[in-house]
């Protein structure tokens, strides 16, 4: 079976958790390839949710594209009670690494306005250390060399994604080379470096549930 096929599995199967929510809820919504699939799930159910907050922009426009109203987060005064997304690399405490496509700020305030974060991945992504995907961190400009530094000091190799701006309008900064054995802690502690906007580490709040594409079928695991 193909990690395309894998991804698919996982991402029909979180419609299970928008069924759950409230009719007419608004549900939150996550970037990358395996949440495109998702959306395109959600989209056959679409008459169950009032609509979505999109973590990127590029999501806003899937979700548009399908006849799904996009909602700023701002104007949501209800709780979301569901975030479905995927993951760079996941371990079995439910913390990941997230932002290869560059939205982990916009994630993480999502996921943070929701009661249940379901994170969908295959197999391939979920490890015992979290670390050999380059830990994404989002920089104001001007900071980009002090933060740099400080993440070197840190055990990381940081290197800028060259060409990539954020949907903030911020650059990212991808650090190799770290096995991060306290994921909770790391996180704080380069949140409070200067000029970082976000960290991709979610940890601090992991996530609840992991729908796990493998080749046995789809495997619920949570912390």
């Amino acid at each position: 079976m193909t990690q395309d096929e894998l991804k698919q599995r996982v991402a029909a199967a979180a419609i299970h958790y928008v069924m759950q929510a409230p009719a007419g809820s608004v549900i939150g919504v996550g970037s990358g390839s395996t949440a495109n699939l998702f959306i395109d799930e959600l989209a056959k159910v679409r008459h169950h949710i009032k609509g979505a907050v999109a973590s990127s922009v590029n999501t806003a426009r899937r979700l548009e594209g399908h006849g799904i109203k996009v909602f700023d987060l701002n104007d949501v005064n209800e709780a979301i009670p569901v975030y479905v997304d995927g993951a760079d690399e996941i371990n079995a405490r439910m913390h990941m690494i997230k932002g290869g496509g560059g939205a982990l700020t916009r994630e993480k305030i999502v996921a943070g306005a929701s009661a249940k974060f379901i994170c969908i991945c295959d197999e391939s992504k979920l490890v015992a250390t979290l670390g050999k995907f380059p830990l994404p961190v989002e920089v104001i400009p001007m900071a980009r060399e002090l933060v740099a530094r400080k993440l070197a000091k840190l055990g990381g190799v940081p290197k800028l994604r060259v060409g990539f701006t954020t949907d903030n309008g911020n650059i990212v900064l991808d650090v190799a080379g770290m096995a991060i054995e306290d994921p909770p802690a790391l996180e704080a502690s380069i949140n409070q470096i200067p000029g970082v906007v976000t960290v991709g580490l979610f940890a601090r709040q992991p996530a609840d549930v992991l729908l796990l594409g493998t080749a046995q079928g789809v495997k619920t695991l949570t912390a």
